[in-house]
């Protein structure tokens, strides 16, 4: 988003804040003493000062603004401690880590197209839930603004539709729309004739049913929903009065992917079915018995409905029983749950779709004091960031990655959160809404032939997987066996490996084009033989990943240990070695709080073992510290390195500077809350071999490091 000029931004900015502050002190208006937010806004030329206020109860942690369609924002500025993003929707999206408490008041500054532009809005809790929205028109210099709420119900952004598309006289349709006035009430009129009226909910909702006139003309017509000041309208052709639906082909109205407990943290798709050409609504009452959200969604031609949008259950959710109602205006289901506490990782990500070139944040809560493994995997299942670290006594958990645009691959990322024997699965959507994808997770890695391996699988509801088994040969052994997975998103499968000779097997799971492989082996012994592992390199800082390659006799079982210097076992993996007795193995990383020293890493196979010694330096973050490491070859793409940034404030830009002393490119990040920057960078195609230097400076410290490229 271009900035405002410093010095005109500054004195505009900081005189509008005086004349505002002390307009507002000196007003006292009643007329809004019940609203949760109050927004007031002051214009000089183009630009606006909005002031924000939490009148409520309610915390708020972001606000979004937009313009009328011919109106556009050229630049904004935020108070300290505050973030602003503009949309391709021209929606400016202002966040903060710390809320509007009730009680306190925030100021954003705006400049636009046009002068004292009439500004919608919208304040939002920490999960994405409106807590109030309403229409600001800005006053000039020393005037107090003008705020909509209550004169007009209807906004820029006000949309409604009618269910069925293609309406006949004498028939029902459903009537349902979104970004209106809260708790206001409206009238729905054919054309001049009123034909009703409803009222939205407390999110500017709403869902109704109305009948159109026996006797009104096949023709096309205006449907339009108006308050006292506005109105919204659409245009649809009703044609002659239709049939009744024959009972035999009624759908019925049926609910599913809500299993009877859920977690904090669980993320949900909710479908089923009712008939072609309606709508569905549901209501859910907390164990209160008050209505908390309402969701709405159409059915298409086959009789299938799903909620546009998954469903993530907050982190701060109160435990008990829950309903839902569901309607689609001739016939009413319930379904209930209850949300418990049992689960001992409870992570959620604070947006359920992030947009390309933002960061991915992820919160929430595992056992305190012990160590946890975090691994983010992007839509093709390749790792893109994984960390190990202790969590502290309170046991919360905070985790981001910083996405590239046009780099990292857009559709469901999946964090999996490893904490000794337990284990989860987050997902959150990069570009577009995330779907669950297919997961398959063996209780153990090796088995007797006379055994049944145990397979937990997780994926949609009621969706059927196929599971095919490969044979050490890489043939299919035997055919596809076709798994239901139950409502509550899991199943449990026994694979009886009666039959099997020894050796490594894979486990392939898919549904459509979503698939997921785990390894497992049969009848593999610990070895008798010599073993011998190395890592590609001897010096670690913390956070790196290690490879570890080795040598021993084929098809043998193995641990393997990562060891601190205090002789402390960080991690432990069983692995083995393949036919020809090669070892590879991945999975182990530096934690990203390690100490420094000689770390030990130890592969064991019966009375034989191995130690590999690595030393591992500490980062002093005094200042900025940057570097790069190699990293995955990504298909399509090319060869990519890793660049880390240690230690920095604000915004960081890293200069890739050739031997020649030309700048190869240059780019820009903000630091994290911890100032960390973890960013890929591809090489570009055609780079010279030789010796590049990587620097980086920030508002106040710079540092470099080289790279040799092959």
């Amino acid at each position: 988003m271009k900035a405002m000029s410093e010095s005109s931004m500054r004195g505009i900015f900081l005189s509008l804040i005086v004349l505002v502050s002390i307009s507002f002190i000196a007003m006292q208006n009643d007329a809004f003493a019940e609203n949760e937010v109050n927004v007031k806004s002051i214009s000089f030329e183009k630009s606006t000062i909005m002031e924000i206020t939490n009148d409520g109860e309610d915390e708020v942690y972001s606000i979004r603004i937009w313009l009328g369609s011919d109106q556009s924002f050229e630049s904004f500025k935020t108070e300290s401690g505050w973030t602003g993003e503009k949309t391709p929707q021209g929606v400016i999206i202002f966040t903060s880590s710390e809320p509007i408490n009730p009680g306190e008041t925030v100021k954003f500054g705006i400049k636009t197209n046009e002068a004292k532009p009439g500004i919608n809005w919208k304040a939002l809790d920490k999960n994405g839930k409106q807590v109030e929205i309403g229409k600001s028109i800005p006053g000039d210099l020393g005037e107090t603004s003008e705020v909509r709420k209550g004169e007009s119900g209807i906004f820029e952004n006000s949309f409604f539709r009618i269910i069925p598309d293609k309406p006949n006289a004498g028939g029902d349709i459903r009537v349902t729309g979104d970004n209106f006035a809260s708790s206001q009430e409206f009238e729905f009129f054919i054309n001049t004739k009123k034909i009703g009226k409803f009222e939205t909910d407390s999110n500017g909702h709403f869902m109704t049913t109305f009948q159109i006139p026996v006797n009104q003309k096949a023709e096309r017509v205006d449907f339009v929903i108006k308050d006292e000041a506005s109105e919204k309208k659409i245009s649809l052709r009703v044609g002659d009065k239709g049939t009744l639906i024959p009972e035999s082909e009624i759908i019925k109205l049926t609910i599913k992917g809500i299993p009877e407990v859920m977690y904090r943290g669980d993320f949900l798709e909710i479908f089923g079915t009712a008939q072609p050409g309606t709508a569905v609504k549901a209501s859910v009452k907390n164990p209160d018995g008050d209505v908390i959200n309402t969701r709405s969604a159409e059915v298409d031609s086959k009789g299938n409905w799903e909620l546009e949008e998954p469903i993530i259950v907050p982190l701060d959710t109160p435990f008990g029983k829950y309903t839902a109602e569901i309607s689609d205006g001739r016939d009413t289901i319930t379904k209930t749950w209850a949300v418990e506490s049992s689960k001992l990782i409870i992570i959620a990500p604070t947006d359920i779709k992030f947009t390309p070139g933002e960061t991915m944040k992820y919160n929430g809560t595992a056992i305190p004091n012990e160590p946890i493994e975090l691994v983010l995997r992007d839509p093709l299942g390749d790792e893109r960031i994984s960390d190990i670290f202790e969590v502290g006594k309170d046991g919360i958990i905070e985790f981001e990655y910083s996405t590239i645009a046009n780099v990292d691959k857009e559709g469901t990322w999946t964090l999996i959160a490893t904490q000794g024997k337990h284990k989860e699965f987050i997902y959150a959507g990069l570009g577009e809404l995330p779907t669950i994808p297919v997961n398959i997770e063996f209780d153990k890695l090796n088995y007797k032939n006379n055994e049944d391996a145990i397979i937990s699988l997780t994926g949609k509801p009621s969706d059927v997987l196929s599971m095919l088994i490969i044979d050490p040969s890489d043939k299919p052994k035997g055919e596809a066996i076709q798994i239901t997975i139950k409502p509550d998103g899991t199943q449990r499968y026994e694979l009886d490996l009666d039959g099997y000779s020894s050796g490594i097997y894979s486990a392939v799971v898919s549904k459509g084009s979503a698939k997921s492989t785990q390894t497992f082996t049969v009848g593999l012994q610990t070895g008798s033989g010599d073993i011998k592992i190395s890592t590609t390199k001897l010096g670690y800082e913390p956070g790196e990943s290690i490879l570890i390659l080795g040598d021993t006799k084929p098809n043998v079982l193995l641990t393997i240990t990562l060891i601190d210097p205090d002789g402390n076992e960080v991690k432990v993996e069983d692995s083995f070695s393949n036919k020809l007795g090669k070892i590879t193995e991945e999975s182990f990383r530096i934690p990203s709080e390690a100490k420094p020293g000689t770390w030990t890493i130890n592969a064991k196979s019966g009375s034989n073992f191995y130690n590999h010694k690595i030393d591992v330096t500490a980062l002093k973050i005094e200042g900025l510290v940057i570097s790069v490491e190699e990293s995955d070859q990504i298909p399509g793409v090319g060869k990519t390195v890793t660049i880390r940034v240690m230690g920095a404030e604000q915004l960081v830009v890293i200069e890739i500077i050739s031997d020649e002393g030309e700048i190869i490119e240059e780019l820009r990040f903000p630091a994290s809350d911890e100032g960390n920057v973890i960013q890929p960078w591809i090489i570009p195609p055609g780079t010279e071999p030789g010796t590049y230097t990587f620097k980086a400076e920030d508002a106040f410290n710079s540092a470099e490091t080289t790279y040799d490229v092959n």
